[in-house]
C-alpha cells in the first residue's frame, strides 16, 4: 500500500481533502451555539449550509472513489492523517481513510442530513430550543462522520461518544417532560453499558497486535495465528458495543422510547447514524468477527452475530403489533432491520447486509419523516394512529405516496429497493447453510408485512378519527375534543406554530389547509424516488454488482459470493410477503372496521390470547425485569450502603469535627479569651485608672504649683550634671 500522503495525492482532491466532510459541521456547530440566535433564521441556515458543504465533498469523494475503483483492479485504501498524540512507541493519527464502505456511509450520512435539516425548518419551527436543536443535529452527523472516516480505534470512539452524547441532549429535547428526560437517561446508560465492550474490546486489540490502526489490524486479525480466546474475548466485547448502539436484543429496550425526541431526530437516528453504527464497525473490524468467532460460513450454522440477529429480527416484529404509537412501531420495525444486517453479517452476507444499510436508510428516513408529516398536519401533532388517525390518503396525497413506496421498500416487495438487499441476506442464509436464519428470515419477511399494513390502514384507511376527523372535514362528536386540547397545550409547550388553523371550543387547531408545506413534501418526495431504485445499484436479478465492485475491497478477508439469483429461491418470501399483506389488511377490516366481526374484543374474551397480547404489551418484560430486579437489586443496596455510610460514617466525622470544634471554643473562651486576653485588658485598664488617680492631684490647675514643680525638676537637673561631670 501507498504512504498515505502519497495515496491521497494521486487520487483526487475530494479523496485527500475528505477530512473536511466532519471538519465542517463540528465548526458549524460552535457557530450555531455562538451566533445562531442573532441570525435571521435561528441558525438553521449554518446547519444547512454545513450539511450542504459536507454533501458536496462526500459526492465528490463517492466519485473520485468509483474512478479509482475503476482505473485500478484492486484499489487501497485511501489515508490521510496526522499523528494525534505519542504513548512510547504507540502513535495515534487523526484524520480520513476512504474506501468503498466509508464512501458509501459520508454520502448517505451527509445526504440524509441535508434533508432532515430542511424538513426540521418546518418541524421545529417556533420551538424554544430552536437553535440549540440545530446545533445538536448538526454535530450529530458530524459525530458520525467522523466515525466513518476513523483510520484508527480512538478516532472511530472518539465519533462514537460524539453521538452518544449528541442523541441524549435530542432525545430529550423536550426535557421538560418527564417521560422525554427518562427516555433521554435511558437510552444514554443503556448505550453506556455496551460502550463499556467497545473499550475493552479496544484494549484487547492493542494488546493482541500492538496498534490501534483499523486496516492493520484487519489485516493481523486475517493472518492470525496467536491465542485465540483472547481475540474471541475482544470479538465478543466489541460485539456487545454494538448490541447496545444497534438496539440488537436484549438492549434494544433504549429505541422505541427514544421516540420522545421530535420526529426528525427519530428519522436521521434510526435510518443512517447512530444506530448503524454498531453494524458498521461489524462490517469495519470484520476479520476480528470472521476470525474471532470462527465464522466459517460455509458449514457452520451457528455463532453469536447471527443468533442475536435473528433473535432482534422476530422479537422486535412482534412488538410492532401492539403499537399505537405510529413512530413505535417504525422504531420496532428498525430494530428487526438492523437484526437483519447483524444476522447477514453472521451468515456471510457481507455484502448484502452493507448494501441493506443503504437502502434502509431511504425508505426508514422517508416513513419517519411522513410520520412526522401526519402528526404535524393531519392529526393534530398526535402520534396514536388508533385516535386521531385514518382515512388521511385523499387529503394528504404526497404523504401517503411516499408512504407507500417506502412501505413497499421496507416489506421487499419485487423491484423496491428493499427487495434487492433483505432478500439476497436471506437467500445468502440458505446458500451459505444456514437453514435456521433462512427460515428466520421468511417469517421476519411475513411479520414486516403484516405490522406495516396494520400501521398503513389505521393512518391512511378507514374512518377518520380524532384529530384527522376534524382535518378531513368529517367531524365528530367531539369525543376526542379534550384529547385535542391538550395535544394543543403540549404543541405549545413545544414551540409549534399553528398556521392560522380552525378553532374548536375555542383553541386552534394546528392543521394547514392540504399536505405539508414544501419543506416537508420535498424531503418526502426525493426519499420515496431513492426507497423506489436505490436498491437498482446491486440488483442481482438483472445482474447488475455496481455496489459490489464498489465496495469489495473494503474489508482484509475474502468473504463468499453471494449464491446467484434465482426466481425460483425468492418465490417463498414472495409468497410470504403477499400473505402477509393479505392477511392483515383481512383481520384489520374486522378488528378496526365498522361492522360486527368475532374478532374485536377476542384478546379480553380469550384467556389465552390475551396473555399473550398482554406479555407483548409489555415488551416482554424486559424492562420490568432491568428496572425492578437488575437495577433495582444493583441500584438499591448500593443507595442503603451510601446512606449507612453518610449517616454513620460521613455524619459520625462531621459531627466529631462539630463536637470537637464546640469544646475547642469553649475552651478558649474561658481561658484565653476570658482569662487570658480579658485580663490583660481588664488589667492594663485598672492600671491606667490608678496611675491616673496618683496623678490626678498634680492637675490642680494652680499656676504656682506648676511652677514650683517646675523649677524643683530643673534643680534636680541640675544636680544629676554636677554629679556625672565631677
Amino acid at each position: 500500500m501507498l504512504l498515505a500522503s502519497e495515496t491521497a495525492a494521486a487520487s483526487g482532491w475530494f479523496l485527500a481533502h475528505a477530512w473536511l466532510i466532519p471538519v465542517i459541521p463540528a465548526v458549524a456547530f460552535f457557530l450555531i451555539i455562538f451566533f445562531g440566535k442573532r441570525l435571521p433564521r435561528g441558525g438553521s441556515e449554518i446547519g444547512i449550509a454545513a450539511m450542504l458543504a459536507s454533501l458536496v465533498i462526500a459526492s465528490g469523494t463517492a466519485y473520485q472513489w468509483i474512478h479509482l475503483v475503476g482505473s485500478t483492479e484492486h484499489a487501497d485504501a485511501v489515508s490521510k492523517t496526522v499523528t494525534w498524540f505519542e504513548i512510547g512507541s504507540l502513535k495515534v493519527g487523526i484524520g480520513s481513510r476512504i474506501d468503498g464502505l466509508a464512501m458509501m456511509l459520508l454520502f448517505l450520512v451527509a445526504f440524509i442530513s441535508t434533508l432532515v435539516q430542511i424538513y426540521s425548518t418546518e418541524y421545529v419551527r417556533g420551538d424554544r430550543r430552536y437553535t440549540h436543536f440545530f446545533a445538536s443535529l448538526t454535530l450529530f452527523s458530524a459525530g458520525m462522520l467522523t466515525m466513518v472516516l476513523a483510520p484508527n480505534m480512538v478516532q472511530l470512539i472518539l465519533g462514537w461518544e460524539i453521538m452518544g452524547l449528541c442523541s441524549f441532549m435530542l432525545i430529550g429535547h423536550w426535557w421538560e417532560e418527564r417521560a422525554n428526560s427518562e427516555a433521554a437517561l435511558k437510552a444514554f446508560w443503556t448505550v453506556r453499558v455496551g460502550d463499556m465492550g467497545l473499550l475493552v474490546g479496544t484494549g484487547v486489540l492493542l494488546a493482541l497486535f500492538g496498534n490501534l490502526d483499523i486496516s492493520e489490524i484487519n489485516t493481523k486479525a486475517a493472518e492470525f495465528s496467536g491465542n485465540h480466546a483472547l481475540l474471541a474475548f475482544a470479538a465478543v466485547a466489541l460485539f456487545i458495543a454494538c448490541i447496545g448502539k444497534s438496539g440488537q436484543f436484549p438492549l434494544h429496550t433504549w429505541l422505541p422510547d427514544a421516540m420522545a425526541g421530535p420526529t426528525p431526530v427519530s428519522s436521521l437516528l434510526h435510518s443512517s447514524t447512530m444506530v448503524v453504527a454498531g453494524v458498521f464497525l461489524v462490517a469495519r473490524l470484520y476479520p476480528v468477527f470472521h476470525t474471532g468467532l470462527d465464522i466459517n460460513i460455509v458449514g457452520h450454522h451457528f455463532n453469536l452475530i447471527a443468533i442475536i440477529g435473528g433473535i432482534t429480527v422476530l422479537i422486535a416484529a412482534g412488538l410492532a403489533f401492539v403499537q399505537n404509537d405510529i413512530k413505535k412501531v417504525l422504531a420496532y420495525s428498525t430494530v428487526s432491520q438492523l437484526g437483519y444486517m447483524m444476522m447477514g453479517l453472521g451468515v456471510g452476507a457481507w455484502m448484502p447486509a452493507v448494501f441493506h444499510i443503504f437502502t434502509h436508510a431511504f425508505f426508514k428516513c422517508c416513513l419517519f419523516l411522513c410520520a412526522g408529516s401526519v402528526a404535524h398536519t393531519g392529526s393534530h401533532h398526535s402520534f396514536d394512529m388508533k385516535k386521531d388517525m385514518g382515512g388521511l390518503r385523499k387529503k394528504m396525497p404526497i404523504t401517503f405516496g411516499t408512504w407507500m413506496i417506502s412501505t413497499a421498500a421496507l416489506c421487499g416487495v419485487p423491484f423496491f429497493s428493499g427487495f434487492f438487499s433483505k432478500d439476497e441476506i436471506i437467500d445468502s442464509a440458505k446458500g451459505n447453510d444456514y437453514k435456521v436464519f433462512f427460515v428466520v428470515g421468511l417469517i421476519g419477511a411475513f411479520m414486516t408485512t403484516a405490522y406495516m399494513t396494520r400501521a398503513t390502514y389505521l393512518t391512511f384507511f378507514g374512518k377518520a378519527r380524532g384529530g384527522a376527523a376534524h382535518f378531513v372535514g368529517e367531524h365528530e362528536d367531539h369525543s376526542h375534543e379534550e384529547a385535542h386540547d391538550e395535544g394543543h397545550d403540549k404543541a405549545d409547550a413545544h414551540g409549534h406554530d399553528d398556521h392560522h388553523a380552525p378553532v374548536v371550543h375555542g383553541k386552534p387547531l394546528s392543521f394547514a389547509p392540504d399536505d405539508s408545506p414544501w419543506q416537508i413534501t420535498v424531503p418526502l418526495m426525493i426519499l420515496g424516488a431513492l426507497a423506489l431504485v436505490a436498491g437498482y445499484l446491486n440488483a442481482a436479478p438483472f445482474k447488475i454488482e455496481k455496489f459490489h465492485e464498489w465496495l469489495h475491497s473494503s474489508i482484509g478477508v475474502e468473504v463468499p459470493e453471494a449464491p446467484k439469483f434465482e426466481w425460483l429461491n425468492a418465490v417463498p418470501s414472495i409468497l410470504l410477503v403477499a400473505a402477509g399483506f393479505a392477511v392483515s389488511l383481512l383481520i384489520c377490516k374486522a378488528v378496526f372496521g365498522e361492522g360486527n366481526s368475532p374478532l374485536k374484543g377476542l384478546t379480553q374474551r380469550n384467556a389465552l390470547l390475551g396473555a399473550g397480547h398482554k406479555f407483548l404489551v409489555n415488551k416482554y418484560y424486559l424492562d420490568t425485569l432491568y428496572e425492578k430486579v437488575i437495577v433495582r437489586s444493583i441500584a438499591h443496596p448500593i443507595s442503603a450502603a451510601a446512606y449507612w455510610t453518610n449517616q454513620h460514617i460521613l455524619d459520625g466525622i462531621v459531627n466529631g469535627v462539630g463536637k470537637g470544634g464546640k469544646k475547642t471554643g469553649e475552651l478558649v473562651y474561658k481561658y484565653i479569651d476570658q482569662g487570658l486576653v480579658d485580663g490583660v485588658v481588664n488589667g492594663s485598664g485598672t492600671t491606667a485608672t490608678h496611675a491616673g488617680g496618683a496623678l490626678q492631684p498634680v492637675q490642680s490647675g494652680k499656676v504656682n504649683l506648676y511652677g514650683a514643680l517646675l523649677f524643683g525638676a530643673a534643680a534636680v537637673g541640675a544636680l544629676v550634671l554636677v554629679l556625672v561631670n565631677s
